[in-house]
């Protein structure tokens, strides 16, 4: 192991890994709930050592939050949405995800009624991913007013009050935001609202029958 990886680990550490290794497989094979109100997809990269060289592997994330309120796990996109369904899982109501390509096909492909959701950290980081150092404090400030806002219509107006102050310098921030983030009009907004009252009315319906079974 040392001359591999770098590492001491001693015999009796190995033993205790193998011995929940069981543990560790049956707790990736158990079965899941049925419908999960909101499910947040990521990566998570890492450095490692393989084959004597450094090299960024990325270990795939799915986090479920049940109707009470508890987190399960699991790991790669289509192959393992697809392993969701089969172990039970059959609705997502919201998958909250980052803006990887062809992230919304795989999910569709599952679950086609599933509400996808861009996650609001990915997509301010991508917008400032090429803003200059002294412009960044300044923008993000003017963005948050798009974002923060508590209507659609105050979004958009300020929004375009944005673009006409950036949009020269930095044209792609604007017309992304209007891409991916604020198509909400018409029917879309209605399926987000419909989603939404899904999932709430799920969450206090299992909620009360908690509070009776403890009754």
């Amino acid at each position: 192991m040392k001359e591999i990886y770098g590492y001491q680990v001693s015999d009796s550490s190995i033993t205790r890994i193998t011995k929940i290794l069981p543990l560790v497989k049956e707790w990736q094979t158990r079965p899941l709930e049925a419908i999960y109100p909101i499910v947040f997809m990521d990566a998570i990269h890492y450095h490692v050592r393989s084959e004597g060289q450094i090299v960024k592997k990325a270990v795939y994330i799915a986090i479920g939050i049940s109707s009470s309120g508890e987190n399960e796990s699991a790991k790669f996109w289509l192959s393992k949405l697809n392993e969701l369904k089969s172990r039970g899982v059959e609705d997502i109501l919201i998958a909250c995800v980052d803006g990887l390509t062809g992230f919304s096909n795989a999910i569709e492909a599952v679950y086609p009624q599933t509400q996808i959701q861009q996650c609001i950290i990915h997509q301010i980081r991508s917008s400032t991913q090429f803003v200059s150092y002294k412009d960044i404090k300044v923008l993000i400030a003017d963005l948050k007013l798009v974002y923060k806002v508590t209507t659609e219509e105050s979004a958009l107006l300020n929004l375009e009050l944005f673009d006409e102050k950036w949009g020269k310098k930095y044209p792609k921030i604007a017309i992304s935001w209007k891409n991916k983030t604020l198509q909400r009009n018409g029917q879309v907004v209605k399926e987000i609202g419909v989603k939404l009252y899904r999932s709430f009315k799920y969450i206090l319906k299992e909620e009360f029958k908690f509070k009776c079974m403890k009754v």
